[in-house]
């Protein structure tokens, strides 16, 4: 989930990691230089990936073969997780197993549980502290250690464990008592639950449903890509998740949301809009819910979050399409010829603001979801593995230099 801004540079072209030539049979083989990556590897491609894809010239992305957002739409959270992580969209009876498959694993063990009590009372919020525990919830076999069946439960038990950790410390920590899971609601109703404390109405629930399945995959950001290069090495899958979520807290990286709902409610009448993007502009700062790294066309999930939004209603759905509107004339005005479009943050700082979520459990909200994403590279990444390794170009001063004696 990257932080918007008002602008976003044109796409790259994807290159190869690196190139070899080999000569004769027998001869010896000559090492050519590695290509010269793009600044943050962008439009760089370091690997293949039958899990899903992002289109941004044609605003479209997808989860194996299936439009990602017809999914959202139509289909549970369970049977989304169940794509990315299988490939395949399960029958009535395949979901209704692989839901109480999650569900269970939802249930902590009296160890983590009291883990989570302790870094919640040492001021360890919700995300650090799932950090530390992916480590002791997840089997710390190296996974290439593990066969196929013991990597999905490890990973199985990491998603599971994560609304409920999630969940538990924001609870503890605002002085309200953590609530255990209830094995009969869905994955999204019951995080829900444990965060407010009260069981979601269907709309309410299937808006969450909507956003954790909008957000489950999206192509090899940083998080996810830190999650492969860590398999890679052939580390623990609780590791790999940890590394993911450290590199989820990265400001550059998630909390997005949040930060939306504060212009929201800073802007306040809409017709102010152009007065405030403008000071916000001149002031060299980011404008957060619009631009986006990859999209030149319209963010699908955002557009869907926006019917989901409206389906709800209210003076606060009110107020973020015309603030929406009005913003989109100012940014477009303000860069001509640059395709500025609604990310997926604007509307989901508004769903999860009207479903009950505090600002502050936004991010871990996406950690639930993005968790499957995260899970389903691993397996992927384990199945057919090398070990990523790639090369540095060197800046430093000329080598090599006479070593002075020690003065």
């Amino acid at each position: 989930m990257t932080p918007s801004a008002h602008t976003s540079p044109a796409p790259s072209t994807p290159a190869a990691a690196g190139t070899a030539a080999s000569s004769a049979a027998g001869a010896a083989t000559t090492s050519l230089p590695p290509t010269i990556a793009p600044p943050g590897l962008k439009g760089l491609v370091v690997a293949d990936t039958a899990v899903g894809d992002v289109r941004g010239e044609e605003g479209f992305f997808h989860y194996g073969a299936y439009d990602a957002t017809e999914v959202a739409a139509a289909r549970s959270f369970e049977a989304t997780a169940h794509l990315l992580l299988h490939g395949d969209l399960p029958n009535r009876l395949g979901e209704s197993a692989f839901r109480a498959e999650l569900a269970e694993r939802r249930r902590l063990t009296p160890a983590v549980a009291t883990l989570a009590d302790h870094f919640a009372d040492a001021g360890h919020g919700p995300l650090a502290t799932l950090r530390g525990l992916f480590s002791v919830a997840v089997d710390p076999t190296p996974s290439l250690d593990l066969d196929d069946d013991a990597r999905r439960e490890a990973v199985l038990a990491a998603i599971g464990a994560t609304p409920t950790v999630l969940a538990a410390v924001h609870r503890r920590q605002n002085g309200l008592t953590p609530l255990a899971p209830d094995p009969a609601l869905g994955h999204a109703a019951d995080y829900l639950r444990m965060v407010t404390g009260a069981t979601p109405d269907a709309q309410t629930a299937r808006a969450v449903e909507t956003y954790l399945s909008l957000t489950a995959d999206h192509g090899f950001n940083a998080s996810t890509f830190a999650a492969r290069v860590i398999t890679s090495t052939g580390a623990d899958v609780g590791g790999a998740f940890a590394g993911a979520a450290a590199a989820l807290s990265g400001p550059l990286h998630g909390g997005a949301p949040s930060r939306v709902l504060d212009m929201v409610d800073a802007i306040g009448d809409p017709r102010d809009t152009e007065r405030w993007a403008r000071a916000t502009l001149d002031a060299g700062d980011k404008i957060m819910g619009f631009g986006h790294a990859v999209y030149r066309a319209d963010d699908p999930r955002s557009t869907l979050l926006r019917q989901t939004a409206i389906g709800i209603g209210g003076e606060l759905v009110d107020r973020a399409l015309d603030i929406e509107a009005r913003m989109l004339r100012v940014l477009r005005a303000w860069k001509p010829g640059t395709v500025i479009v609604t990310n997926v943050e604007f509307y989901a700082a508004v769903v999860l603001h009207l479903a009950g979520i505090p600002q502050t459990m936004f991010t871990p909200t996406f950690t639930t979801s993005r968790v499957v994403g995260w899970g389903a590279h691993i397996l992927e990444q384990a199945a057919n593995n090398k070990i990523m390794r790639p090369s540095a170009r060197y800046v430093g001063p000329t080598p090599p230099r006479p070593v002075p004696a020690a003065a």
